[in-house]
């Protein structure tokens, strides 16, 4: 298992190059919420949760499909929105989050690792260094 310090995240993290300019950060809950804490440091821009959910803390998916955990209550009208993941295995649940904030202008997607439109990292075993014991 390949972990990646904080540090080397960090550093990625101040120099990936955006091509949009973000008005809204939504960060997927649970995982996207550290890296997008992150990103919204740099980009100062509103900053919100959606809560889905398709894995166990392990990976092990929990449903056949992700589930939307709570309702949304922030509008998206209009926005050009960072959704934001930690990793990305399938894209079901980016696809899925993409799905319902349709009423955005823009959605790009983010990840920390895995197949997204913006990534830092595509390896197939990766730790988070923020992810305890």
């Amino acid at each position: 298992m390949n972990t990646k310090s904080f540090e080397a995240v960090i550093g990625r993290i101040r120099e990936i190059e955006f091509q949009e300019k973000f008005d809204m950060i939504v960060a997927i809950a649970n995982g996207g919420i550290i890296p997008a804490a992150l990103l919204n440091q740099r980009l100062n821009v509103e900053f919100q949760l959606l809560k889905l959910n398709l894995r166990d803390a392990s990976q092990k998916p929990l449903y056949d499909s992700p589930r939307l955990l709570e309702e949304i209550r922030f509008d998206v009208s209009g926005r050009t929105i960072l959704l934001v993941e930690d990793r990305v295995k399938t894209g079901a649940t980016l696809n899925y989050a993409r799905q319902l904030l349709a009423g955005a202008k823009l959605v790009k997607t983010f990840a920390v690792n895995g197949k997204a439109d913006y990534c830092l990292y595509d390896e197939p075993c990766f730790r988070f260094p923020w992810i305890l014991g």
